[in-house]
């Protein structure tokens, strides 16, 4: 369950590096077409995959993994396992709701692109407490207690 956990935790890093990427793909993408003289409109013909792939990022696949990370914690015995994974999907609920709330008002951009290094840093504290040895386990191991 410790390497589940660790796992976990790398695919949310992963999917927040790959969101800022596919964020940019999509601004990049704005920014090209109105070069190019298009007008950008909701009925537009050809539509910008990265604000979907953003989306769909965002307001499915980290939640999921977020919400399955947080069930693993439990059972995985990782040293702070089960804050990391539950301040890991409170950020998560704070990012969706930024991002929501970011269309009414565009200055929370700024709060949900600082809260997704937050979510960023949470992963990463998440694979590393994975990746420590127990005490428990280093104590079974070795039998000396002094050396944890």
């Amino acid at each position: 369950m410790r390497a589940t956990y660790r796992v976990l935790s790398g695919l949310i890093a992963l999917a927040v590096v790959f969101q800022a990427a596919v964020v940019a793909f999509g601004g990049f993408g704005f920014i090209r077409e109105l070069d190019d003289g298009a007008v950008i409109t909701a009925d537009s013909d050809a539509p910008n995959p990265g604000p979907m792939l953003h989306a769909i990022g965002g307001t499915m696949v980290i939640p999921l993994l977020a919400l399955v990370l947080l069930v693993v914690s439990f059972f995985a015995k990782v040293r702070g396992g089960v804050k990391w994974a539950a301040l890991l999907l409170l950020a998560v609920a704070v990012q969706i709701t930024l991002g929501f709330a970011g269309f009414q008002l565009p200055a929370l951009g700024l709060l949900h692109a600082a809260n997704a290094f937050v979510i960023l840093t949470l992963a990463l504290l998440g694979v590393r407490a994975a990746g420590a040895a127990t005490p428990a386990a280093s104590d079974e191991t070795t039998g000396d207690a002094a050396r944890v």
